[in-house]
């Protein structure tokens, strides 16, 4: 048990936000690969609130990508073969009833726990990702034909890293955990 523990551990350390990508393309079945993990991740209620866009078709690709540049952010996007884009779904009754009781947005934590599972797999695979909040929704929601009542909380780039591995910038850990009581 052991030995695997560090392998899920260096999978971790290895997973970075990566903003520099080779030429090369990715291929398809590493893409499946990717939305499969992403498929398998959980959800409330088993709601799947998600769809998964696969963007390399060039020119439409290029169109996505100037879409999220703005104020200098996400320059690095150019050279990415892959934009996948996440459309928020409707969630199942009991995960929507849930939401509104608790006041939580499952449908959101949901999609963040399947594009961590997305971007985890990329790594084991040999790929990078970076997960990007910033963009034009409503020009990418036209470009990729997704209805304007849908959101797109996240896109995700993918490709061949061409970054160096960066050690972790984090919290020490006595500064962002407690026992037992705040």
């Amino acid at each position: 048990m052991q030995n695997k523990d560090m392998e899920f551990q260096e999978l971790i350390l290895k997973r970075q936000s990566d903003r520099k990508y080779l030429s090369k393309p990715v291929e398809g079945d590493k893409v499946l690969k990717c939305i499969e993990a992403a498929r398998l991740s959980p959800s409330a209620c088993n709601a799947q609130p998600w769809t998964f866009i696969v963007v390399e078709e060039e020119g439409l690709r290029l169109e996505v990508e100037k879409a999220a540049l703005g104020m200098g952010m996400n320059s690095f996007l150019i050279q990415a073969p892959v934009i996948i884009a996440i459309v928020l779904e409707k969630p199942n009754f009991t995960s929507k009833i849930g939401s509104v009781i608790k006041d939580k947005e499952y449908p959101l934590i949901d999609i963040g726990i399947a594009a961590n599972q997305f971007c985890l797999q990329a790594t084991e695979i040999g790929l990078g990702t970076c997960m990007i909040g910033w963009f034009d929704e409503k020009k990418i929601k036209k470009l990729l034909n997704i209805p304007s009542s849908k959101r797109i909380p996240l896109l995700i780039s993918l490709g061949y890293s061409d970054a160096r591995l960066r050690e972790k910038s984090r919290k020490s850990i006595d500064k962002m955990y407690k026992q037992n009581k705040y």
